[in-house]
This record gives structure tokens, sequence and C-alpha cells, in this order.
């Protein structure tokens, strides 16, 4: 098994981050602030490294405007791209994958789709569509299910256990496509990836998180492969732009090693 990991990172890491990640993570409405950040990932695509495009819903609260997103979609050629998602609701979920993917039908990069709902009937309902029509299929650790349905003395610590049980019950339960690529959104606590890996979950393809990133840049340095007790605050693309020190990087660097062995590469 062999999870590919991509780290978001800041500006003046981009260029650093092609030999630390094995492939490029877009977040679209970075895209209109900076235009440096498009052409680097404008780049990846030229020199057919693989690019996964965000529509930003964790981000903005809501995807990116879909006229907008598709005008993106076009200017990047992405490898893949997540369709526009309504968070938690399954239906609309699938109502706006539908609309998109009708109206916007010449776009040559791969769908994924994106598992969205607050029941698990939700998710067993949005997953058996995205793994009928999408290309590829995503699920986020943020969902407010988590918090109830998972184990632990703290949110984050639910959030794991979360995502872990939602997609071991979906295994259990026959729903679970074998035969489709899977990817994790980001991640409360580095940690939980050690699950997946144990358990030979081998279509789970890739993951994206800025969290050793983000770690370093909260001077948060991972018990190696234990990862942390805590998340770091803030998210990457509100510090897009930011200067790191040196021992804001020493730590980055670490513990993007530390991640790496949590995902089973040594």
């Amino acid at each position: 098994m062999n999870i590919k990991v991509s780290h978001e990172s800041p500006l003046c890491l981009l260029k650093e981050s092609i030999n630390y990640n094995d492939y490029d993570y877009a977040l679209v409405h970075l895209f209109e602030q900076n235009s440096n950040y498009f052409n680097f990932f404008r780049s990846s695509v030229l020199a057919n490294r693989e690019v996964l495009l965000d529509n930003s819903i964790f981000e903005l609260g809501r995807a990116f405007e879909s006229a907008e997103y598709y005008k993106w979609i076009k200017l990047l050629e992405p490898t893949y791209y997540i369709v526009p998602d309504v968070w938690e609701d399954s239906d609309a979920t699938i109502i706006s994958f539908d609309k998109f993917v009708t109206k916007f039908d010449d776009i040559k990069s791969l769908k994924i789709g994106a598992t969205q709902g607050k029941t698990y009937q939700d998710f067993v309902r949005c997953y058996k569509f995205m793994s009928e029509h999408a290309d590829y299929i995503a699920v986020s650790f943020a969902y407010s299910y988590f918090e109830w349905t998972g184990l632990g003395n703290n949110k984050h610590e639910r959030m794991v256990s979360g995502r872990q049980r939602l997609i071991q019950n979906l295994i259990d339960d026959g729903i679970w496509n074998w035969n489709k690529p899977h990817h994790l959104l980001g991640c409360a606590l580095p940690q939980e990836f050690r699950y997946y890996y144990d358990k030979n979950i081998y279509n789970i393809r890739s993951v994206d998180t800025s969290n050793p990133v983000m770690a370093g840049f909260n001077y948060m340095k991972y018990s190696g492969d234990l990862g942390l007790k805590d998340k770091p605050k803030g998210l990457l693309a509100d510090n897009i732009s930011t200067t790191l020190d040196d021992d804001q990087l020493d730590l980055i660097k670490y513990n993007i090693e530390s991640f790496k062995q949590i995902v089973g590469r040594k």
C-alpha cells in the first residue's frame, strides 16, 4: 500500500514542495489572489506532475462559484478536480454534481466526487452515487457527524475515530467500492492514517493535509510517528504569503518526515 501525500504549502515553499509532495494540491480561490500561486500549478501540469484542484469548500464555507470554477479548470487543466459539493447535504451534493458535469461537459480532467451528509444513511446514499458517477471518491475529516460517532477525549480525537469508523462501516456493509480510488481530505490529527495502512485499505490512493506544515508554523513538533496531541491553529490558505524562520523550517521538515512514517513510508 502506498498512499500518495500532498502537503499544502505557503508560497515561499512551493518550489521546494515538489521534493516532498507526491502530487500537487491547489485551492481554486487562491488563484484569484496571487498569480504566482496559479503559475506554479500550471507549471506542474506542463511538467506532467499530477495536480488535484479543490473547489475550496472547506476554506470558504461553500464551493467556489461554478462558472468561475469552470474557467479556472479550463485554464489549469488539472489531472483531477473536486466537483462542487454542498457541505453536509447529501441530496444537494448529488444535484450539484449532476448539474455541474452536465453543464460543463467539455472538461477533460477526471472528476472527484465528495461524499456529504449528516447521518450514516446520508453518506451511504451520497457514496453510492459518487461510486457510480465519479472517477474518484473523496471523504473529508471535518463532518459534524464524527463528533458523535467518533471516540476520544476531545473533538479532534473524535474526528480521527469518526472517519475511520465511517470507512470501516462502509467496508463491513459491502458498500465500499474497491475498484475506485479514494482521497482523504485533510485531517484533525496525523496519526489517523496509520489505521488505513495497517488495515491495508489499499484503494485509499491519496491524502492532502497541511498539518505538518501548519504544525511547524505554530512551532509544534510531531512525536515521531505518534503524530500530535492537538491540531495546529489556523488554515494554510490564510497564511499563504507567510515567511518562515529557520526554526519553523526545521520543524516542517521533521514533521513531513514523521508523516511519511505514519503512512508507512519508511
